[in-house]
């Protein structure tokens, strides 16, 4: 009833937005014209009612960007030198002119090492040593007892980690990844059998509460063990978030749905670096990201569910009125026949879906060469991306100033893909992002170290290329392998890249033993995965492979006529760059 007077009161211009409706309904469900891609096409793709959601679900991206990388703030290592008994007061600078025969220099000064005082010169101990006739030139470890730059207070500060203990500060983002390594999968499980609205909702407000609990830390070990806890119950908040916002999205927008809410990731990197600038004091850093996030809960009550969840379990009913209120919000028609026959047609799924197989181990019998290759493009990509945001701290300058960079520098490299994947060919898009990123950081190792603007430059143009190539991956390795296994076997291959998030963490530590070996490690990696990419069938322009045959024959799949229309997209998970 309530439909046929929306369609009865419908004024001559929503007619014609109504007749243009269906006739895109049509096209997008094909054969089946009461599918849900169909359904969402006649309410209104991206309408009123998604964008608002849209929004909301943009919240918790930028979370997620402050809770999976905070750690290269408060767990990050500060400016320190050696005290210097016999010249140093309480009044003294990280500076001064008397530590060119102090303090060992090498780029810069030994934060770890002092030159030993000759004690045989000493014939008045009540006199000043502070000369360099006295000072020798062995050097000597210097305990714990240091001059610091800045005022920035760490977790190193805090609880007295330097120099040969600096490991434990690379192994808090060690930690944060395998806490991710755990949670994904964990939220990926609980979201399915609970809900991605009440999945999102409670890990959202569960990671707030973590991370204000670290911040109450009276021990390295209680920050680490929270630090797991955070990402093992807050690493779900990207995927859950991307689902959310997509589902509801027609078919037609869902690249662009997908790219754009990936951006605010980015975004959150950057806001990240500015928030960290301005709060240098790690407790309060925390609180001051964490905090907010506790208001996720009320996401229960403001945020629809997911439709194709609802569908999933049975509840026809509750997705129906989520499409109704939809359709009310856009100002589009719905027939309620059109809903029955939607709902019909699930229930037939349902009963049927225990009759499907799942074919996995043949599947990865079938492809074993292609899923290794693939493994090892994921590895690659997620040590290099987050590689480069935690050694973006170490170039020199501003170190605040290059994290935010950092950050802004990834949304084009989100948005060339969509020029470029169709135009030049996914594989052949993959392979000259990922050389690009390599011959930059090839090139960094060139750049003497004085030359900021270099370096930075080298090192810009190298996290644009990998996050180009990342967000090109996502997007192909969902059209590489067939539909019954598709998303199976890119959590596979997802999952192997994580090893890499989980080495990246330790890519600084490199640097003490060569100032460009975390460089050269990024680029060696680039270079071999990079041409490897070329093993891959060309998917652009062709029909997603259903079956283990179509997959295998991809190379001699022809390509779709022009103008054809491919609705799959829109089932692939969501690009992300790990950083």
């Amino acid at each position: 009833m309530t439909s046929q007077k929306a369609e009865n009161g419908s004024s001559p211009s929503e007619a014609k937005s109504n007749g243009h409706a269906d006739a895109e309904a049509a096209a997008a469900g094909g054969d089946d014209e009461n599918s849900l891609d169909a359904i969402l096409v006649r309410i209104g793709q991206f309408g009123r009612y998604q964008i608002i959601n849209y929004v909301l679900l943009c919240v918790p991206m930028l979370f997620n960007a402050f809770f999976s990388i905070s750690y290269v703030f408060t767990a990050s290592t500060v400016v320190h030198r050696c005290n210097v008994p016999e010249c140093d007061s309480l009044s003294s600078a990280y500076e001064e002119d008397w530590l060119n025969f102090t303090i060992p220099y090498k780029n810069s000064f030994d934060a770890c090492h002092r030159y030993v005082l000759n004690e045989t010169l000493i014939t008045d101990p009540s006199s000043t040593y502070c000369a360099k006739d006295y000072f020798t030139d062995i050097s000597e470890t210097c305990g714990h007892d240091f001059k610091f730059r800045d005022e920035e207070k760490t977790i190193s500060t805090e609880f007295g980690i330097y120099c040969n203990d600096e490991w434990k500060l690379s192994l808090v983002g060690t930690i944060n990844n395998v806490g991710q390594f755990v949670g994904i999968p964990l939220g990926g499980f609980f979201a399915d059998r609970f809900g991605r609205r009440t999945m999102l909702a409670v890990a959202g407000s569960l990671s707030a509460v973590m991370g204000v609990t670290r911040s109450l830390s009276s021990s390295y070990s209680m920050f680490l063990v929270f630090e797991f806890l955070d990402m093992a119950v807050g690493s779900t908040l990207f995927p859950t978030a991307f689902l959310l916002a997509i589902e509801l999205v027609g078919p037609k927008r869902r690249v662009a749905a997908a790219t754009i809410i990936t951006i605010f990731y980015a975004l959150g990197e950057a806001f990240l670096g500015f928030l960290a600038s301005q709060v240098q004091q790690w407790r309060w850093l925390l609180r001051v990201l964490y905090a907010p996030a506790v208001l996720q809960i009320l996401f229960l009550w403001i945020l629809p569910e997911s439709v194709r969840w609802l569908l999933s379990q049975g509840a026809e009913e509750k997705a129906a009125n989520v499409l109704r209120r939809a359709a009310r919000i856009n100002k589009r028609s719905l027939p309620e026949e059109q809903v029955e026959e939607l709902l019909a047609t699930n229930r037939q799924k349902l009963s049927q879906a225990n009759e499907s197989q799942y074919p996995i181990m043949r599947a990865v019998r079938f492809f074993s060469l292609r899923i290794a290759n693939c493994c090892l493009c994921w590895f690659t990509h997620t040590l290099i991306a987050l590689g480069l945001s935690l050694n973006s701290v170490n170039l020199g300058g501003n170190k605040y100033t290059n994290f935010m960079l950092n950050g802004f520098i990834q949304i084009p490299g989100l948005l060339l893909p969509l020029v470029i994947m169709d135009r030049v060919g996914r594989r052949y898009s993959l392979c000259a992002s990922m050389l690009l990123c390599a011959i930059c950081m090839g090139a960094s190792a060139g750049v003497p170290e004085d030359n900021y603007a270099g370096s930075l430059t080298l090192f810009l143009i190298g996290k644009l290329a990998i996050t180009c190539s990342f967000q090109i991956l996502y997007f192909f390795t969902s059209e590489i392998f067939p539909t019954n296994v598709r998303n199976s076997l890119l959590s596979l291959c997802s999952m192997v890249g994580r090893i890499g998030s989980m080495l990246a963490p330790q890519t600084p530590l490199l640097a003490k033993y060569y100032i460009y070996a975390p460089q050269i490690l990024f680029a060696t990696f680039a270079l071999i995965s990079g041409f490897l990419t070329l093993a891959f069938p060309e998917t652009a322009d062709k029909v997603l492979p259903t079956t283990m045959e179509e997959a295998r024959d991809l190379n001699q799949a022809k390509r779709r006529a022009q103008g054809a229309e491919v609705q799959e997209l829109g089932e692939g998970p969501a690009p992300k760059v790990v950083q």
